[in-house]
């Protein structure tokens, strides 16, 4: 996939809150043409999203990005934080890995669609570690 293109053209349904005449007008006076998204530039989205689903930083993430079925196609790989051991209540109040990271690919696929404006159809996730969040103490 070498860049993504959007047209912008005068069909689509009326924003929540605007009439038919408002959004059809609105649509009219749009500037003919399109828009084009590189790569890179959805790559960082891409990696921005899932470092923020996971709760790593940024530099932890591995993203890939190519098509299927008419959409993007992801692929992510970074540690997944996991409480101290040692603190059990913590252990047994959260969830399991595979609720979690299936909560991690619904947030991606929504998030990556929303900011791209491009549908997501697959979210692959690899869990390529765990980590402890360091606690932060309050002064």
């Amino acid at each position: 996939m070498s860049i993504a293109t959007v047209s912008r053209g005068g069909s689509g349904s009326a924003a929540a809150g605007q009439s038919e005449t408002d959004a059809s007008a609105a649509a009219s006076t749009a500037l003919p043409g399109r828009i084009t998204v590189a790569d890179r530039a959805l790559r960082a989205v891409t990696e921005q999203a899932s470092a923020l689903a996971f709760g790593v930083g940024r530099d932890q993430v591995s993203v890939e990005i190519g098509s299927a079925a008419g959409g993007l196609a992801l692929r992510v790989s970074a540690p997944l934080p996991i409480p101290d051991l040692d603190d059990t209540e913590s252990v047994h109040a959260g969830a399991t890995v595979m609720e979690r990271i299936r909560s991690i690919q619904q947030n991606l696929r929504r998030t990556v669609a929303d900011l791209t404006g491009r549908a997501v159809t697959r979210v692959d996730v690899t869990v390529t570690g765990a980590v402890i969040p360091t606690r932060r103490r309050v002064r």
